[in-house]
């Protein structure tokens, strides 16, 4: 749990559940296939392995962050789902992540175990008055290929194509190229070249010895002229301008079973119940 100001992350996915409160301001998330505004006082739940990213859209923006285990809910969410993430009210988030965090803190006897009470009493209310849709073995089949074929985007992405990618889905081109567009709310194109660009940079920072040609080859780009146009379009600056401690603001996957925190730097944690 935690509370974040400016909150903004790459997409990605997780096994765990996350629900999200406004506590200020104003902030775009990207879930379950559509982009939703939430302002001051309004929630959003994320399930289990659903794809997301969120962007604030101001600096000042303060989002209340509560990241629990699946299996808190699996008895009643296993066959559900939120017909829409975003919740038709608070549910007192505020004050429920308050006695969260003095149970967390305290480390009292039994304290997971009353976190995880606490926690399953205010996602049973949800689910009871949330519109509800039943989940169906075909979504959940292509569910998983389509979190595999982000793996292989993150890990081969020098050699991937379009029609690797579509042929992975099982799906025609066209299919395909509709099915990711509404999945990610990005083109694939923009997709791998993001997961390229972000390549190319921790080259360019990790070594000094290879050359531009060398990187854009082994980022898979082709040719040095491709590297340069997407390169810039993406980052505003040339491989060579780049300044030294840039990170891409992108939005790009990485599969969330690895060691990898989906964050931005310019999110700042001003609350935690993690000790540092």
């Amino acid at each position: 749990m935690g509370k974040y100001r400016n909150s903004q992350n790459l997409l990605h996915w997780h096994p765990d559940c996350e629900l999200l409160y406004v506590e200020h301001g104003k902030i775009d998330v990207f879930c379950e296939r559509k982009k939703h505004t939430l302002i001051d006082g309004q929630a959003l739940f994320i399930d289990s392995e659903q794809v997301h990213y969120m962007q604030a859209a101001d600096q000042d923006t303060v989002l209340i962050v509560i990241i629990f285990d699946y299996n808190v809910i699996r008895s009643f969410s296993g066959r559900f789902y939120l017909a829409s993430p975003v919740l038709s009210e608070g549910y007192r988030i505020p004050a429920v992540y308050k006695k969260l965090r003095e149970i967390l803190m305290s480390k009292r006897a039994f304290y997971g175990a009353e976190a995880s009470c606490r926690v399953l009493s205010l996602m049973i209310e949800v689910f009871r008055n949330e519109p509800l849709s039943e989940k169906t073995n075909d979504e959940n089949r292509t569910t998983e290929v389509f979190k595999r074929l982000l793996e292989e985007m993150n890990t081969n992405y020098r050699f991937m194509t379009f029609e690797d990618a579509a042929s992975f889905m099982s799906m025609s081109p066209a299919y395909f190229s509709r099915f990711f567009k509404k999945t990610t709310g990005i083109t694939f194109s923009q997709q791998l070249n993001s997961v390229r660009t972000d390549a190319a940079i921790r080259l360019l920072k990790e070594n000094d010895e290879k050359s531009m040609t060398e990187i854009a080859d082994l980022c898979g780009f082709g040719s040095i002229r491709n590297f340069n146009r997407i390169f810039k379009a993406l980052t505003g600056y040339t491989p060579r301008e780049l300044p030294r401690g840039y990170n891409l603001n992108e939005r790009f996957s990485y599969p969330s079973d690895r060691a990898f925190n989906p964050t931005l730097y310019d999110c700042e944690l001003i609350e935690s119940t993690v000790e540092c």
